[in-house]
C-alpha cells in the first residue's frame, strides 16, 4: 500500500503536460519549456472538467485523456469574431493571416485575437481560444502532489 498522497479537491500539484489535438499534432507542452505546471485544484487555473481527470492520480502517475470541445476551450462563438479596420495595424504588428496579436482593453487587460482573413482594408479577427472547437487529448505526468 502506497502512502503518496493522491490529488484531491484542494491538492497543490506539480506536474508535466501535453496538449495534442486528435491527427496527434502537439498543441503545447510543458516538458517544451521545461517547466511543469504548479497549481492548486480548485484555483481556477485549469476548468472542473480537466481537474476531474486528475482526482486519485498520485506522483509518477501517468494518464491521458481526451476532453471534447465544451469541456475544454469551448465551441467558438460568434460574438468573438470582429472585423477591424487595416489602418489599425503597422509595420511592427502587420495583419498576417495566422498572425496572434495582443489588443489592449479600456480596462487596460490585453486579450489575444488570430488574424482569420484580410480582405481590402478589413481584417477579421477571431478572440475565441484557438483550441475552441477542437476535441483535445491532453497527457499528463504528475511530479508530486501535497495535501493543501
Amino acid at each position: 500500500m502506497s502512502d503518496l498522497a493522491v490529488i484531491g479537491q484542494n491538492s497543490r500539484v506539480v506536474m508535466h503536460f501535453s496538449i495534442k489535438l486528435e491527427d496527434g499534432s502537439a498543441a503545447d507542452s510543458s516538458k517544451v519549456h521545461g517547466k511543469p505546471a504548479r497549481f492548486q485544484m480548485g484555483d481556477g487555473n485549469l476548468t472542473p472538467n480537466f481537474e476531474k481527470h486528475l482526482i486519485g492520480l498520485k506522483a509518477g502517475d501517468e494518464r491521458e485523456f481526451t476532453l471534447e470541445p465544451a469541456e475544454a476551450f469551448g465551441e467558438p462563438i460568434d460574438e468573438n469574431i470582429y472585423q477591424v479596420d487595416k489602418t489599425k495595424f503597422s509595420d511592427e504588428t502587420p495583419a498576417d493571416i495566422g498572425s496572434i496579436i495582443a489588443f489592449t482593453q479600456p480596462d487596460g487587460r490585453e486579450v489575444p485575437g488570430i488574424v482569420r482573413k484580410v480582405d481590402g482594408n478589413s481584417v477579421t479577427i477571431d478572440f475565441n481560444h484557438p483550441l475552441a472547437g477542437q476535441r483535445i487529448v491532453f497527457a499528463v505526468e504528475i511530479l508530486s502532489v501535497e495535501d493543501a
